[in-house]
């Protein structure tokens, strides 16, 4: 556009076109394609505003994507950490349990392992109170009586969850 307005002024400014009707055509299409030029312009001005802009955004967002990407490091480490501590407790209960396992007796303990796969991993509950732990239901007054009457070596189970019960000192009894 810039050629062609050059050209036609080139035109002009020779002498070139002589007939009043051309200078006046030629100096309507210079003032037009100056015009066009300037509407040219502001369109490539606002497109190289946009691109700044959407270049800051980019950058901007670039930068929150590595902030959120060592946050989510961070958690994904303490993460690791937390389940190597689990696996290691994991472990030592494992190794503690099968010391303790050694000294029930095997009928006691394959009604526990039975109990606990049907009860989601609870297979005994301590008796607190005069209520189960486990169903967290208080004992009737019924079922008080046969666990004072009961032998401390006796096994109990509660008659709502049919879990095992623990009587400790703090059984309420």
């Amino acid at each position: 556009m810039r050629q062609r307005a050059a050209r036609d002024q080139q035109r002009l400014d020779s002498g070139a076109v002589s007939s009043p009707k051309d200078l006046e055509s030629l100096q309507r299409e210079i003032v037009s394609l100056a015009k066009r030029q300037g509407d040219l312009e502001d369109v490539v001005l606002e497109v190289m505003e946009r691109r700044e802009a959407a270049q800051e955004r980019a950058a901007e967002l670039t930068e929150r994507v590595s902030s959120v990407q060592a946050k989510a490091d961070d958690a994904t480490a303490r993460r690791d950490t937390a389940l190597a501590g689990l696996d290691a407790e994991i472990a030592s209960t494992t190794k503690e349990r099968e010391v303790v396992a050694g000294s029930v007796p095997a009928d006691l303990l394959k009604l526990y392992d039975k109990l606990r796969a049907q009860q989601g991993g609870v297979g005994a509950a301590r008796l607190f109170q005069r209520r189960c732990e486990g169903c967290r239901l208080e004992l009737n007054i019924t079922e008080v009586n046969e666990v004072k009457a009961a032998a401390p070596d006796t096994v109990l189970r509660c008659e709502n969850c049919r879990r095992i019960l623990v009587r400790t000192s703090e059984s309420g009894l």
